[in-house]
């Protein structure tokens, strides 16, 4: 496709980065958005394969402490989340809740599928991670003992996974993740950053990375091709 005819599709303010971080070069541009896309797609399905896995691991415990509805059950009067510090957080689950209710379609396992990742990890936020009963910690078996220096807590927790939320929905709404924030300059450090702290997690969740991914992770190969392109 002739860059024209992407400009056309995609607008020239979108594109127009990917020339400035290719030398005003527009097959190498096109390269690049491509190989943005790609990469993208890439990360995306490393995420969901990740959120998969944190979302059951996290209601496999819950269930255990609260019972087989435990999320519908929360935001109850009376609930776990029936408390002003939990209200957004309870409203959220609530919406989705009552949406199933009218289609005549809850399950539990419906509802958890329902939600989407902030959910969570604002369970590992203070008021929820109280509100829970500070049991989700032990999901993480593999995780560092804490030290003078670096308290892997809830908060460590929360802030790692605001990382990969943040790269979720960059993605989601089709932005850029191949360069330098707010610059044009091609890398792929932001990805690999996040990356890397995915297969953290995935393994402080007491899972081999590895073997769980095995077939999906093409993330270095894709990182590879567009490291080529700063040359």
């Amino acid at each position: 496709m002739k860059i024209s005819e992407l400009e056309d599709i995609i607008s020239y303010d979108r594109l127009h980065r990917y020339l400035e971080a290719c030398n005003g070069n527009t097959s190498k541009a096109v390269v690049l958005y491509r190989a943005n896309i790609n990469v993208s797609l890439q990360m995306f399905a490393i995420v969901g394969a990740f959120e998969v896995a944190l979302r059951n691991a996290i209601n496999t415990a819950m269930t255990e402490k609260y019972g087989s509805d435990w999320l519908r059950d929360a935001i109850l009067p009376g609930g776990i989340f029936d408390v002003p510090q939990c209200r957004d957080h309870a409203r959220i689950i609530r919406s989705s809740y009552e949406k199933l209710i009218r289609q005549k379609n809850y399950t539990h396992t419906h509802l958890l599928s329902k939600m989407e990742f902030g959910v969570w990890k604002y369970l590992f936020s203070s008021p929820q991670y109280r509100a829970t009963g500070r049991i989700l910690l032990g999901i993480f078996t593999n995780r560092p003992s804490s030290s003078r220096y670096v308290q892997y807590n809830n908060t460590f927790i929360f802030n790692e996974l605001d990382h990969v939320n943040s790269l979720r929905n960059r993605i989601a709404h089709h932005e850029p993740i191949c360069f330098s924030t707010g610059l044009a300059n091609i890398t792929t450090d932001y990805i690999e950053f996040i990356y890397n702290k995915i297969l953290m997690l995935i393994d402080w969740l007491g899972i081999d990375s590895r073997k769980y991914l095995f077939g999906l992770d093409h993330v270095n190969a894709v990182c590879n091709k567009i490291r080529l392109l700063k040359k």
